[in-house]
């Protein structure tokens, strides 16, 4: 038997629907089968990053998929994604490094629930497509947040089951997870990354802006409408 013919092991994705968990998806789907997670949390955009899900889902053919919801973050608030009163676009809050479409301790809660169903599917890794060298600089997208969530991870599982939190992309730049992304095939006209709107595009939201210039700098053209 050739080492192909092995089944490969199954791995926990985060899939958001946008531009960087797509791509981590692709790196993930090389080496292991995909167990693919979304969770909703009363965001502007929910119900077109869930149709992302379903089709980014559809292309891989991910016969594991869950859909989980986390509204207590919107009954939280504290951000201009899960309160529509607030400006999403221009969303620099004074005194400030970090942007108010930050959802406060979000990847915790995401990271808690993808750790909990890769135990029970047996799972060793769980992919999330956190960027830290080219992003709006969420605290919780940084190297060492990862680091420190794996420690706790060890902590608090069995130890067999030897959970690891993967996060490919945290040193890329945006033109870079492009070109990984093109390279691998991923299917970039099913993602969506405005945090306004849902048919087409802001282009001037960070999230737009960012993924515009990932696009711009690999020389791809961005195949999803944009306004304007």
């Amino acid at each position: 038997m050739t080492v192909s013919a092995f089944p490969k092991p199954v791995a926990v994705v985060l899939l958001s629907g946008g531009m960087d968990s797509c791509v981590t998806a692709a790196i993930a789907a090389r080496d292991h089968d995909l167990a693919l997670l979304h969770l909703s949390y009363g965001q502007r955009t929910e119900a077109r990053e869930r149709r992302a899900f379903e089709a980014i889902a559809l292309h891989f053919r991910a016969t594991r998929t869950l859909q989980a919801r986390l509204d207590h973050l919107r009954a939280i608030g504290g951000s201009a994604l899960t309160d529509p009163s607030r400006d999403a676009v221009q969303a620099r809050r004074p005194g400030s490094a970090i942007p108010d479409t930050y959802v406060p301790f979000r990847n915790t809660q995401f990271l808690a629930v993808a750790v909990s169903w890769a135990e029970v599917l047996g799972a060793r890794r769980v992919f999330i497509g956190a960027v830290e060298e080219d992003s709006s600089g969420y605290p919780d997208c940084r190297r060492e947040y990862y680091d420190a969530f794996n420690r706790l991870v060890r902590a608090g599982t069995r130890p067999e089951t030897d959970i690891a939190v993967v996060t490919p992309l945290i040193r890329m730049s945006k033109a870079e997870i492009v070109r990984e992304g093109a390279r691998l095939g991923a299917p970039f006209h099913l993602t969506w990354s405005c945090y306004t709107d849902e048919e087409t595009a802001c282009g001037r939201c960070e999230s737009c802006l960012l993924r515009l210039k990932g696009f711009r700098g690999a020389g791809v053209p961005d195949p999803i409408p944009y306004r304007g």
